[in-house]
């Protein structure tokens, strides 16, 4: 694949058909998913000891970010959660918090207006 073909590739892969799924109907709902996409390629070539040669290579990641759901003429947006995120978020949080307590409470511990 030339650097070309690889350019072509991606313009191709990076649409809004990516990021905007197919609306989804059912009872008079519309869903529409909706994800956040990233991609990036690259390609080079040389000549080494009378060789020559190129490469090239690309990448295209998704995640889902949430939903347009359309009900009864109005439109509304559910963001899509990542339970994991949260959860390793918060634990980062409480164990902060716990040092910073245990921070503070030796510091009191320690100073002499406690100790009067």
């Amino acid at each position: 694949m030339n650097v070309q073909e690889l350019l072509s590739a991606t313009r191709e892969s990076l649409t809004s058909h990516r990021v905007f799924a197919e609306p989804v109907e059912h009872d008079g709902t519309t869903v529409i998913p909706v994800s956040a996409i990233a991609g990036g390629g690259g390609g080079g070539g040389g000549v080494q000891e009378g060789a020559e040669g190129s490469g090239a290579g690309f990448g295209l990641g998704a995640k889902p970010v949430g939903a347009y759901v359309i009900r009864d003429g109005s439109v509304r947006w559910v963001p899509a959660v990542n339970v994991e995120h949260v959860v390793t978020v918060a634990g980062i949080v409480a164990v902060a918090a716990l040092f910073a307590a245990v921070r503070i409470v030796r510091l009191v511990a320690g100073s002499p207006a406690s100790i009067e």
